[in-house]
């Protein structure tokens, strides 16, 4: 929580108002029982009726100002809370943004989210608590502490013995809560996970009839996290019961101390009535700050698990300056070589390499392909580019400057790449191809959506580019979500296209299509082609061959089928000799 402190700086002056407003309205609070006393004592029983009204009106205007007070309380403190948590999850968000693939996979979806909601949410409740009633605990407490010695010191005692069960009871409590939240917040995590993989895979689960093991698995993590959750219900909802009981058998003890000092002479009524007020109002300032104290634990662990996201640096780091004088794709000079020098790459906490010694260029107006066996690399590969991951060892350049020398925005700038899975954006069809280029006009989304095959669907729908598209584009097919990704690439109009195995779902004749009218009207571009169809890039000017990781051979189709094993193999195995020709 420490670490969060700054997202409450810009409102130190909103929180001393509220600090402000908050001693005010204990004060109030505090003298309410001493005015009560005075009536019992100097108007009730001498019957002074003019002194009974003035002090009354004097109570009614104390309770007026206090109300006021703790009215305002309540709004800045719930406004100080939710501005704070706003700001948060900003940053959380801008965080994760920036994270690379290697920081979602030390963190998961599931968990992300849950940090960005649930625990932002558990520390603004927190927040507001600690605003009303943990300032206002230790103002009342000794506040009510003075008070009620100056009412009868002889009675004090019984305000340190209701201390001294309160305390236990408190300490007992949070320690039987606090090691319970964390695991608390890891079941939500993996509660969040299970819902996120049935709902994404549905159709899979569906197909292999798993519903019920599905179930099951989910049933299993949601019995644990209710079973937890009761648990520290019960705890909670056992804890005021134990309050209320302190709360009333101290009164009990005042009303039987101080019947018998009345009878003494030794106590008034009124001072005794304002003793036992003041007593509950220790009581009741414990029993707030208990409250807290159960809260807490669980905002810790919150705490901790956003400061965690926001303190983990990407691996993906930006130079101090950019050292290439091209710094977005509208620049002339801009030709688009994208070169591999002796390029191995590992993941994180791997103990093995993935991509070797990989050496190639990619030239301007000319299709490069890379293909291989599954599992043999050739995504890792174009994610290196984008600087999805960074290289291990030797280093990839464009135009001749190494791309850890340039700014991530400046280098994705000048590529457009198309993902392995085409992902869709809920909004419309015009609003998807605009993340292309927000600037870009109905006439470019035209030409780009001919080029990607896709006009001819669009032109058939009432709406056309006003279209509806669902999230994740649960509402087109496998085929047309493919072609809108492709055609967004193609509106940013980028030097440097990226296509990861991006026309798998398309026929063969779509495929050709496509292809063509890349090559005219794209022709000064560079084209990377990652795809495991040999129809794809037969006509490609370079073919790279890959094998667990490493470069098995490079060059144009007809070479290759000579002198490669690797790719005359994968080669036969789709076409018959004749169509390879």
């Amino acid at each position: 929580m420490i670490k969060l402190l700054k997202y409450y700086k810009p409102y130190t002056a909103l929180i001393l108002l509220t600090l402000l407003l908050l001693f005010l309205q204990v004060m109030a609070d505090l003298a309410l029982p001493n005015y009560m006393a005075k009536i019992i004592n100097n108007g009730i029983a001498l019957g002074n009726i003019s002194y009974i009204l003035i002090k009354g009106i004097q109570m009614l205007i104390i309770a007026f100002i206090g109300g006021l007070c703790a009215v305002g309380v309540g709004f800045f403190a719930s406004r100080i809370a939710a501005k704070s948590s706003m700001h948060m999850r900003e940053d959380v968000f801008k965080k994760v943004s920036d994270f690379s693939n290697a920081e979602f996979d030390k963190f998961s979806t599931a968990s992300l989210i849950t940090r960005s909601t649930n625990d932002i949410q558990q520390i603004q409740m927190v927040s507001v608590m600690l605003l009303r009633m943990v300032c206002m605990a230790p103002i009342m407490g000794i506040g009510a502490l003075i008070m009620a010695y100056k009412s009868s010191p002889s009675m004090s005692w019984t305000i340190f013995l209701a201390l001294v069960i309160v305390l236990s009871i408190m300490i007992t409590f949070f320690f039987i809560t606090s090691s319970r939240f964390k695991k608390l917040q890891k079941l939500v995590d993996k509660l969040n996970l299970i819902m996120n993989e049935r709902l994404t895979g549905m159709l899979v689960i569906r197909a292999f009839n798993t519903q019920s093991y599905e179930e099951k698995r989910f049933d299993k993590t949601n019995k644990e996290l209710t079973s937890l959750n009761l648990f520290v219900n019960r705890v909670m909802t056992f804890m005021m019961p134990m309050m209320m009981l302190i709360m009333n058998g101290v009164s009990i003890l005042i009303v039987w101390t101080g019947a018998k000092m009345i009878n003494m002479g030794a106590l008034e009524v009124g001072d005794m009535l304002a003793f036992i007020q003041y007593t509950m109002m220790i009581i009741m300032s414990f029993m707030l700050i208990s409250m807290v104290f159960i809260m807490m634990p669980k905002a810790l662990v919150s705490g901790q698990r956003i400061a965690e996201v926001l303190q983990t640096q990407s691996n993906i780091k930006d130079p101090a300056e950019n050292k290439t004088k091209y710094l977005n794709k509208g620049e002339s000079e801009l030709k688009g070589y994208v070169e591999f020098k002796n390029v191995s790459f590992h993941y994180p906490d791997a103990a093995e390499d993935v991509i070797h010694d990989l050496s190639f260029t990619a030239k301007p107006g000319e299709t490069t392909a890379l293909i291989g066996s599954t599992g043999s690399g050739k995504s890792t590969v174009v994610n290196l580019i984008p600087r999805f991951y960074d290289v291990t060892q030797g280093e990839i350049l464009i135009d001749g400057v190494d791309i850890r020398d340039m700014k991530q925005n400046n280098l994705r700038d000048i590529i457009g790449y198309v993902p392995q899975k085409a992902v869709l954006f809920s909004g419309t069809i015009e609003s998807n191809l605009l993340y292309g280029d927000k600037n870009a006009s109905e006439k470019e989304l035209i030409d780009a959506s001919e080029i990607a095959q896709a006009m001819e669907f669009i032109s058939e729908k009432p709406q056309g580019f006003d279209t509806e598209i669902s999230q994740g584009g649960t509402n087109v097919s496998g085929g047309q979500k493919q072609r809108l990704s492709i055609a967004r690439a193609l509106v940013k109009n980028p030097k440097i296209f990226i296509f990861d195995d991006s026309f798998s779902a398309l026929d063969y004749e779509t495929d050709a299509l496509l292809r063509n009218q890349l090559k005219e009207k794209k022709k000064d571009s560079t084209k990377i082609i990652v795809t495991q169809r040999i129809s794809t890039i037969k006509n490609a000017e370079q073919i790279i061959v890959l094998d667990n990781g490493k470069m098995v051979g490079k060059g144009k189709h007809s070479e290759l089928m000579k002198n490669c094993q690797v790719y005359k193999e994968i080669a036969l195995s789709q076409l018959d000799e004749e169509e390879l020709q």
